[in-house]
């Protein structure tokens, strides 16, 4: 019998995207052949082999509304062409070309959507362009019938404004042990330091990053990790020179998530200190919070109303009262100098990463996908 053919489309490289990952492998165990979708970037690591086909667009542009433009077009003319009998649209800039291939392929689409992507400060912040990715969400979403989002604040915003529900999929990651073989010699991070670590792939503005390298300015035998991408990046390396903090802040770029488990189960405090400005990084809950989870890692927080449920209710870290350099210092050398309280939490996070399974969460995953088998 010949397999269903599934589609992911999703607009980064592919290469550190967890969540479109788990999504593949739980197609794959159900017997569908998958097709992943995204772009190749100019510095973009290679893909290691996995258990479906990838796909990467190479694009003129690698940012702004050309960007967008071309990914689209091209992404549309990609599953005309393309035999498939489900499509999955990951967030809003993927959803207008799956949409229109739905309704003229007539093929079941499934969208999940990461984040309250309008809502984002780069989106805010030009209203504009923030006015044409709405209208596309409002002409589409009241549409679909498989809506999937990442917690229940934003499932909520959503079925309020278009009266559709949203079924919920927690970035929960794969039980992958604890980078077992990574030491600190072996990665080149000092032995004689703490580690504060900063990872994802979304390292943005209004994300706490800026305030973070400012508070090496007043620790000392700590070390701020900052592993991974994103449009503060640059600025981030440009304010270590300028502040003459480069023995206090390290820059590894974006990892494999095998690799990033490693440096992960090496940190002494894992922070995701995102700012409240916005409704995108209000509801939000981030991938590192449960990378750090299930490395054993301390957690020092923006409380946050998803983030800071997981951390109350485990017990598993604390939270910043503001983005003060010095307040955020302050916070982790007290964290930092506490042993007791830091081996609590250390603890905790063992029965937070039994309960926070993959194994459960992709239970929603398969329902929403057993019709289409």
């Amino acid at each position: 019998m010949k397999k269903k053919r599934a589609i992911i489309s999703v607009i980064n490289d592919l290469v550190t995207d967890q969540r479109v990952d788990k999504t593949a492998g739980v197609l794959v165990d159900m017997g569908f052949e998958v097709l992943m979708v995204g772009r190749h970037k100019s510095d973009s690591p290679r893909i290691t082999e996995r258990a479906y086909e990838t796909f990467r667009m190479r694009l003129l542009w690698e940012k702004g509304p050309l960007f967008y433009a071309e990914y689209n077009i091209r992404l549309f003319f990609l599953l005309l062409s393309r035999p498939a009998d489900l499509l999955i649209s990951n967030d809003l800039d993927t959803l207008l070309p799956n949409f229109l291939i739905h309704k003229l392929k007539r093929i079941p689409i499934v969208y999940d959507s990461h984040e309250y992507f309008t809502a984002t400060p780069e989106l805010v912040e030009r209203p504009n362009v923030q006015r044409i990715w709405k209208w596309i969400e409002k002409s589409i979403v009241p549409k679909l019938k498989s809506c999937i989002t990442v917690n229940a604040s934003i499932a909520d915003l959503f079925e309020k404004e278009y009266h559709v529900p949203f079924r919920i999929v927690r970035n929960i990651p794969r039980q992958r042990g604890n980078g077992i073989n990574a030491t600190r010699a072996v990665l080149g991070l000092p032995e004689d330091k703490k580690i504060v670590l900063l990872q994802g792939s979304g390292i943005n503005i209004q994300r706490g990053a800026e305030e973070a390298v400012e508070s090496m300015q007043y620790l000392e035998n700590v070390l701020l990790l900052i592993i991974g991408g994103g449009d503060v990046v640059r600025l981030l390396k440009k304010k270590t020179q300028e502040l003459s903090l480069q023995e206090k802040v390290k820059f590894i770029s974006s990892q494999t998530p095998e690799s990033l488990a490693g440096y992960t189960s090496l940190a002494d405090i894992g922070l995701t200190i995102d700012k409240d400005t916005n409704i995108n990084y209000r509801f939000s809950l981030p991938n590192k919070l449960f990378d750090y989870i299930y490395a054993g890692v301390p957690v020092l927080a923006t409380p946050l109303v998803e983030v800071k449920n997981i951390i109350q209710q485990y017990e598993i870290g604390e939270f910043i009262e503001n983005h003060d350099p010095e307040h955020i210092a302050a916070t982790i050398k007290n964290m930092l100098q506490d042993e007791n309280r830091m081996s609590i939490y250390k603890k905790n996070t063992l029965k937070a990463a039994a309960e926070l399974n993959w194994e459960i969460e992709k239970k929603v995953l398969i329902e929403i996908f057993e019709p289409y088998v």
